[in-house]
């Protein structure tokens, strides 16, 4: 037998199962039937962990003030219901309408009769609340309260198990209902309305990229446009219905308002839609299908820009998607990895952005649009208090380190998605990895690479970006940054001595920048310029950085972080480059110069040079001067 054969008596022996337990279910009484099913669902709460864990998550995300008691008694009590209404469908398979009704309370529906019999055509907005197989005998039900219409048809999704799908499609038409499959829905189901008929369509399961993005318990969730599609097509009012369970084997048809045929748009509609399925879940919170992926992150593009239906983001929006993150250890990769997240930022307008960064740099990110909070790591903190900061908050996290460790902390934290560069050691950590070109490429910047990241998950990267911070120069004040946290071979070995001709090219201040280690290159620019120079190096902070770099009106520096700091503020930078490539990590930027003399040997990325720093030294102090004076000119002090 082939693989399709198999299959096919796969499914044959999973239906003949069906009927068996179908068969058996329905000679018990169906009050029987629900309390042995409510056994069966504490069991699978205890043991079908994965299950459990999906319906407490979503559970806290639409009731988010709920403590963990309140959360796992509902969903203890979700189990339970759910299996016993599942056994209890399968029982009513076997059983006529006239031994149904009585466990069925239609009461409720006679309150809104007038006004449905009102309505020339009717949409069934219907769900997986409580025994929703029982909506089978929709057309029984219509016709027992006496109203002039009665429901005629259901989209539905095809079971993959062609056996079950048919016997389920002959029961329903056996109690008069027609059967529209889901690919069908927009070409039949105008027709049934138009002829004054009533139409089912389920609409609170995750619709991918098929669905608008509307707010559901307050987050965007995919939802089918479906309802308000046809409604608008055909002039149809909605009555989101539901069978809520009300006691064993006791079930109350219970209904939300008719949402009539406006001018409003699809998505307000929709919107309209979720709103009434809300307060439906409400009255009994435990009794609608939680173990589903109702807000579903979407694979690869989270970023809800790039899907065609759109986002609807009404008042009731107002449970953020929450983005982490990982920053880069170093400065200058730091400034370089801004335009990304900004890109991230505008791709969700649900979305919150957090940073987690070394204590050192989280002023910096404290001082980036779009980033609404940071979290600093303390030198001292292990991965696990670093995993136990992020724990339990985030949807997505975003790696643009390619350490081991900052894969593992967001890995430690369960975050549920965790994107990033493929690295040793590393790529079990992830279940989102970026690709890299594997195939020799032209040398691409180093901010490239980030980008890279924004755009796989969704984001347009062709947008303009406004300027990220805006700076008050001071006209007649340079910087000077002799030193780089990287290393010697980094460093232009002649500050000292073109500084004093710095002196003489018309400037009323100089500012040397630098870390506790500079301090020696510090004091000696500073003593050969005189009372001009203020020697920063070792005594500022982050905020001070900034705020002194943003007084410059030209910086001087070798390849470091506070070159890329500077460019981010929009100081014009002469650059010193030798043992690095900045065609790699160079600054962005139209008011940047680049000095640097090819050898042999360079670029060689080493941290000490094992030569004679002749890269470094082949770039003169006359042409420095030259730059500098140049640069001046363009923009006069």
């Amino acid at each position: 037998m082939n693989g399709v054969e198999l299959h096919e008596v796969g499914d044959f022996a999973i239906y003949l199962c069906y009927r068996l337990v179908s068969w058996f279910l329905g000679h018990l009484p169906l009050t029987v039937v629900f309390y042995a099913g409510e056994l069966l669902g504490l069991c699978g709460y205890f043991f079908a962990a994965p299950y459990r864990r999906l319906a407490e998550s979503n559970l806290r995300i639409a009731y988010p003030d709920w403590n963990t008691r309140e959360v796992r008694g509902c969903a203890k009590m979700h189990f339970r219901r759910l299996i016993a209404n599942l056994l209890c469908a399968l029982a009513i398979s076997e059983k006529p309408w006239t031994k149904l009704k009585s466990h069925i309370d239609l009461s409720e529906f006679e309150a809104i009769k007038g006004r449905y019999n009102e309505a020339k055509r009717v949409i069934w907005a219907a769900n997986h609340i409580g025994n929703w197989e029982l909506m089978v005998f929709g057309p029984k039900m219509l016709e027992d309260c006496g109203t002039r219409t009665r429901l005629n048809a259901v989209i539905y999704q095809p079971l993959r198990n062609r056996f079950v799908d048919q016997h389920l499609r002959k029961t329903r038409e056996r109690n008069g209902l027609q059967q529209i499959e889901r690919k069908q829905g927009l070409v039949r189901s105008p027709g049934i309305l138009k002829e004054g008929g009533t139409l089912a369509v389920l609409i609170d399961q995750h619709a991918g990229d098929k669905g608008i993005w509307t707010p559901f318990f307050g987050r965007l969730a995919s939802t089918t446009p479906l309802p308000a599609v046809l409604a608008k097509a055909t002039g149809a009012e909605i009555l989101t219905v539901s069978m809520m369970t009300d006691g064993p084997a006791r079930w109350r048809f219970r209904f939300g308002p008719i949402i009539s045929q406006t001018d409003a748009p699809v998505a307000e509609i929709t919107d309209r839609i979720n709103q009434a399925l809300e307060d439906l879940i409400n009255l009994n919170p435990s009794d609608w299908f939680w173990v589903h992926q109702r807000w579903k992150t979407p694979s690869p593009k989270f970023l809800l820009r790039s899907y065609k239906r759109g986002i609807h983001c009404s008042v009731r929006t107002n449970r953020p998607f929450q983005i982490l993150v990982r920053s880069t250890n170093w400065l200058g990769d730091s400034v370089m990895s801004v335009p990304p997240i900004r890109y991230i930022k505008r791709g969700r307008p649900d979305g919150r952005i957090t940073v987690i960064a070394p204590a050192k740099l989280a002023d910096f990110w404290r001082n980036v649009p779009d980033v609404d909070e940071v979290i600093a790591i303390e030198q001292s903190d292990s991965i696990w208090q670093v995993a136990e900061k992020i724990r339990d908050r985030f949807d997505v996290s975003l790696i643009f380190p390619n350490s081991v460790r900052s894969a593992l902390e967001s890995w430690l934290a369960g975050i549920p998605r965790r994107v990033g560069f493929r690295a040793a050691l590393r790529k079990w950590m992830l279940n989102q990895i970026v690709r890299e070109q594997r195939t020799p490429q032209p040398l691409t910047h180093q901010s490239q690479r980030y980008l890279s990241i924004a755009q796989a998950i969704g984001a347009d990267i062709s947008a303009q970006l406004t300027p990220p911070m805006q700076r008050r120069s001071e006209a007649g004040v340079i910087g000077i940054c002799p030193g780089a946290e990287y290393g010697p071979a980094k460093r232009w070995p002649f500050f000292d001595e073109a500084a004093k001709k710095i002196a003489n090219c018309g400037f009323r201040q100089v500012l040397v920048f630098g870390t506790a280690k500079d301090q020696g290159l510090g004091k000696q620019i500073t003593e050969a310029i005189g009372a001009q120079a203020t020697d920063l190096t070792g005594r500022t902070s982050m905020l001070d950085l900034i705020k002194h770099l943003g007084r410059c009106s030209l910086l001087l520096t070798n390849d470091t972080g506070t070159m890329h700091l500077a460019a981010f503020l929009g100081v014009p930078t002469i650059s010193i480059f030798g043992s690095t490539e900045p065609r790699l990590t160079g600054p962005s930027g139209n008011s940047q110069l680049v000095l640097r003399k090819h050898v042999q040997c360079s670029p060689c990325f080493l941290r000490t040079c094992p030569l004679d720093l002749r890269c470094m030294k082949a770039v003169t102090v006359a042409e420095v001067i030259g730059a500098v004076q140049l640069a001046c000119d363009k923009a006069p002090l």
